[in-house]
């Protein structure tokens, strides 16, 4: 059993993939200054440069396009962390090292990192496709973290329970109920759930 991020979305020409981008960035600007509320999609479509027609054949909702910057965030985490893993010595370290690391980066757009775990938390079965690619992703990274190829039914098990606490204290920290420090020692406990497991020469950039 392997951890994917899903099947491919069908290929976007060169001139949709860099407006899908240029709809993307003007999001991900508006909610940096303001958070969820400040992501409206007609002020959207005028950053952008494109008809709001156009914004709702990409993006059917704001909830649609936060969540997709949310998957555009995890995807550029996972190459940073493919070219600078973890260094923990056992999983259960470089799966903590993995998510904080996480955590920091939203530390510094705490406007876009709340308006982004919003959008993932309202999201209903309309958003079901998109909400799913960031599970897989989210569940990819920390296998990557672990080392293994193919993760077992008990390590994605832990992995799922994981990714819960993981979201639940970006919830709480967002919402300052929990200090920076508590959120490491949850994640720090929770990754005690994987073990020693993953160690040796299957880790991701192991010779």
């Amino acid at each position: 059993m392997t951890a994917e991020t899903g099947p491919a979305a069908p290929a976007l020409t060169a001139r949709q993939e860099a407006r899908r981008r240029s709809i993307l960035r003007a999001g991900a600007q508006l909610a940096g200054r303001g958070g969820f509320e400040a992501v409206q999609m007609r002020e959207v479509a005028d950053a952008a440069g494109v008809a709001l027609g156009t914004l709702y054949r990409y993006f059917p909702s704001k909830v649609h396009l936060l969540v997709a910057l949310m998957q555009e965030q995890l995807q550029r985490l996972r190459v940073t962390l493919r070219r600078r893993p973890p260094a923990g010595q056992d999983a259960a370290q470089r799966v903590a090292e993995t998510l904080m690391r996480a955590f920091r980066a939203l530390q510094r757009e705490p406007h876009l990192a709340d308006a982004m775990v919003r959008a993932f938390t309202f999201a209903d079965r309309g958003v079901s496709p998109e909400v799913d690619a960031v599970s897989r992703l989210t569940t990819a990274i920390i296998v990557d973290a672990i080392g293994v190829r193919e993760p077992t039914r008990e390590q994605l098990a832990a992995v799922r329970v994981i990714e819960h606490t993981w979201h639940s204290a970006l919830i709480t920290w967002l919402s300052g109920r929990e200090s920076i420090a508590q959120v490491g020692r949850d994640i720090e406990t929770v990754c005690r759930l994987i073990g020693p497991a993953g160690d040796g020469p299957g880790r991701p950039g192991a010779g």
